[in-house]
């Protein structure tokens, strides 16, 4: 009979022990439905956002490093296929990562993009600078200084990771295409996506753009052009970190970018790994984003 009490006691106490475990280990929180109102883009917007373990007992303010979609997905897509929450919170336990806010803007709604419409109308990256990086440093304790802002994305996110970096590098420390698709190449490329027919017969045809709108256009939304462009300070003051699989159809133009990086001198990483424009290959680079952009986060 002692020894059913004394198991029973010692079953008691561990439960008693997991319960206060439960209310004292931090746990990270990830809201995928937040939103914001923009003047720019003439409405409601929404945003996940990742709070790492012990944001809401500590008194700290943390780096933040914004996340960006492919097309097709929304502000859930790193939440629900990217799985950011559970790598994050690994590589922040492991160590190799620091403890970091994640801010992912929806580009999906309205129009997809991360720029602004080479038609005007629809200016998503003056929302993402003049609003969308203002309320997250207002909403939540954010570092609000280059050296603590990062950006990577997917596929379209990593061309808008690309663009962002390249066009305003006082703004961040690290960015991370991944997969990127990285604009038109060339001029006679540039004249087929941005004059093209429309895709639906109940669409409006669009007007016609001149060779010298879509040039101009060209020379700022290209990034292979901005690599070869760009004044060399400019993108040294930035660390780079690309990565394509070498199955996916993006492969030439991160390809031609690591190539004008190179022949200028630009610092920066550039990985081929086995793999293809899928999830598990953008899975499978997160841990690396996250340790890479932390070398900037932390003091050396």
């Amino acid at each position: 009979m002692r020894t059913i009490l004394f198991l029973s006691a010692m079953v008691a106490v561990a439960a008693a022990c997991r319960a206060t475990l439960a209310q004292t280990t931090p746990h990270s929180i990830v809201r995928d439905s937040c939103t914001l109102q923009s003047k720019i883009l003439d409405g409601e917007r929404r945003y996940a956002i990742y709070l790492p373990p012990g944001y809401e007992t500590s008194q700290r303010s943390y780096p933040v490093l914004y996340l960006l979609h492919g097309g097709g997905d929304d502000q859930t897509g790193w939440v629900q296929f990217g799985e950011v929450q559970h790598i994050a919170d690994k590589s922040i336990a492991e160590g190799t990562a620091t403890p970091m806010i994640i801010a992912m803007p929806d580009a999906n709604t309205g129009r997809r993009g991360y720029f602004n419409d080479i038609r005007g109308g629809w200016d998503y990256e003056d929302f993402f600078f003049n609003e969308f990086i203002p309320h997250i440093e207002s909403t939540y304790r954010a570092k609000a200084d280059k050296r603590y802002r990062a950006v990577a994305g997917l596929s379209m996110g990593g061309g808008g990771a690309f663009m962002y970096a390249m066009h305003r590098p006082d703004m961040f420390s690290s960015s991370c295409p991944l997969s990127a698709s990285t604009g038109a190449l060339n001029l006679e490329d540039a004249k087929r996506r941005y004059n093209r027919p429309p895709q639906d017969e109940n669409d409006e045809p669009l007007a016609v753009l001149s060779d010298e709108q879509i040039e101009k256009y060209l020379e700022r939304h290209s990034a292979l052009k901005l690599a070869e462009n760009l004044p060399v300070d400019e993108l040294k003051s930035v660390r780079w970190y690309i990565d394509c699989g070498d199955d996916d159809f993006l492969y030439e133009g991160n390809s031609l970018i690591h190539i004008a990086m190179r022949k200028r001198e630009i610092p920066h990483e550039f990985r081929i790994r086995d793999g293809g424009h899928r999830w598990s290959y953008w899975r499978s680079a997160l841990p690396t984003v996250l340790g890479f952009v932390s070398e900037a986060f932390h003091q050396n």
